[in-house]
């Protein structure tokens, strides 16, 4: 081995993590966009779904330079926008732990992590606002339109993660 390539620095592990119940309306939407990512991404680079506890993902995620979560924003009156948060130039919005759909949501996950050393260096959290969590209710028209736009901005956002 030369000595050049001893030193090149490790591959940037990345992770994708679309959040939320596919079977509650527009929560589904870190799922979907999650399912049109399926073949987009490169092959070292994981987009799973988390349905459950966020707090696992803390296990999810360790060892990971970067992290793009995907989820659902409790509804403030405009379904279907669309949020990019950028939390490596900042500390988590004020204002996001009251955007989850969650109890314990991402933000609360992710402070947690960031606490205990265990969060990525970089997360990108991409949320979009929801219009309705009705059990067993499709998606509302304006969260599955966000879905190709959200999905298509991800793809970007990891080949520019990749070149950080």
């Amino acid at each position: 081995m030369t000595g050049a390539a001893a030193r090149a620095p490790a591959p940037c592990k990345l992770l994708v993590v679309g959040i939320g119940n596919p079977d509650r309306g527009d929560d589904a939407f870190g799922a979907l966009v999650v399912q049109a990512l399926d073949g987009r991404l490169p092959s070292d680079v994981p987009a799973i779904e988390c349905r459950g506890d966020v707090l696992g993902l803390i296990e999810d995620w360790s060892g990971c330079d970067g992290l793009v979560c995907i989820d659902a924003a409790a509804p403030l009156g405009s379904p279907g926008r669309i949020l990019r948060i950028d939390l490596d130039t900042g500390p988590l919005p004020g204002d996001l732990s009251g955007m989850s759909s969650h109890e314990f949501g991402l933000a609360q996950a992710i402070g947690l992590a960031r606490s205990l050393e265990l969060a990525p260096r970089r997360i990108i959290v991409y949320a979009v606002e929801a219009g309705s969590f009705g059990g067993g209710a499709p998606p509302s028209p304006a969260v599955a339109a966000a879905v190709p736009i959200v999905a298509d901005r991800i793809v970007i956002e990891i080949q520019r993660l990749r070149d950080l």
